[in-house]
């Protein structure tokens, strides 16, 4: 399709090569020969009347013009997906759609693998297609590349719409031979157990509950630090260790692994789990269904439903 003498297709050419910076990455990214990438890039330099990519020694450079170029390209690509995502109306049973979600491990096993469940039947055609945050999904929700991005408040990124989507209270967890959870623990024994705490991507943000256990100034003493809270279980059973989880996570751990739940011994701050989308995905039918399903299934995993 060409609009004005481009080509607009060559658009997402030319977001692949602001990002890569090479011609064969980006050929390898969108399934293309290395030559077809590199007359692509000619027919771009042609269109623009500029290089677009510069050499310098094994490495391409993009010009101030393309660097120009990329917020506008990339805004022209959101609004075109937003376009094609609303064009028709959204009927689950008959839908092929794939959706894009930034989520924890947490999430994924306390909420959506339930929700899914629930989903072979009534949208047998959705696909989902998940992936953890980290110090990119901002940048991804920017441009489009993310469907719905679930974060607790204080992780949103500015600039996009945000809505409540459950919130969560967190408890200790432990083996359940864990003389600690036999009885009432009180905040000294809490402080004073090994515990493993969990921290998130290649920096090692701290999650949720760790900042608020900064914030409250409880110095608690870290035994094990996880890269996941899926995998805290494994390293509470048949150990002396606790651990603070989210309580829907807790619960459905409880269901497969010996460990006990107890509620904290002071005061903690409800956790507020926000649903992230681009602005201009407000009215997709698609996303309001699946973020209708994502209250369902966090409802129920409440306590709320049957």
């Amino acid at each position: 399709m060409r609009f004005r003498g481009l080509d607009l297709n060559l658009l997402a050419v030319f977001d692949g090569l602001m990002q890569s910076r090479s011609v064969s990455a980006t050929a390898r990214q969108m399934n293309l020969s290395q030559p077809a990438m590199s007359a692509a890039l000619a027919r771009l330099r042609d269109y623009f009347g500029d290089p677009l990519l510069v050499s310098h020694g094994k490495r391409m450079y993009p010009t101030a013009f393309a660097e120009s170029l990329v917020p506008q390209v990339r805004a022209s690509l959101s609004g075109i997906e937003a376009l094609l995502a609303t064009s028709a109306p959204f009927d689950p049973a008959t839908s092929r759609r794939s959706f894009r979600l930034v989520t924890s491990d947490y999430l994924v096993a306390a909420v959506i693998a339930p929700m899914q469940e629930r989903l072979a039947h009534e949208a047998p055609g959705i696909h989902l297609k998940l992936s953890y945050p980290d110090e990119i999904t901002g940048q991804q929700l920017d441009e489009g590349k993310v469907d719905l991005a679930i974060n607790p408040r204080e992780f949103l990124s500015q600039g996009h719409p945000a809505e409540l989507l459950f919130e969560e209270r967190h408890v200790v967890v432990g083996w359940r031979d864990n003389p600690l959870l036999a009885g009432d623990m009180d905040e000294a024994a809490f402080l004073a157990a090994g515990h493993v705490s969990v921290a998130i991507g290649a920096r090692s943000n701290p999650s949720f509950a760790d900042r608020q256990m900064a914030l409250l100034g409880k110095v608690r003493r870290i035994e094990v630090e996880a890269a996941s809270f899926a995998t805290v279980p494994w390293l509470l059973v048949n150990t002396q260790r606790i651990s603070v989880m989210h309580e829907r996570l807790a619960r459905c751990a409880a269901e497969i692994f010996p460990i006990r739940i107890a509620p904290l011994p002071f005061a903690f701050p409800v956790m507020e789990e926000h649903v992230q989308f681009h602005h201009t995905r407000a009215k997709d039918e698609g996303l309001i269904w699946l973020k209708s399903k994502l209250r369902e299934a966090s409802s129920i995993q409440a306590g709320d439903g049957s």
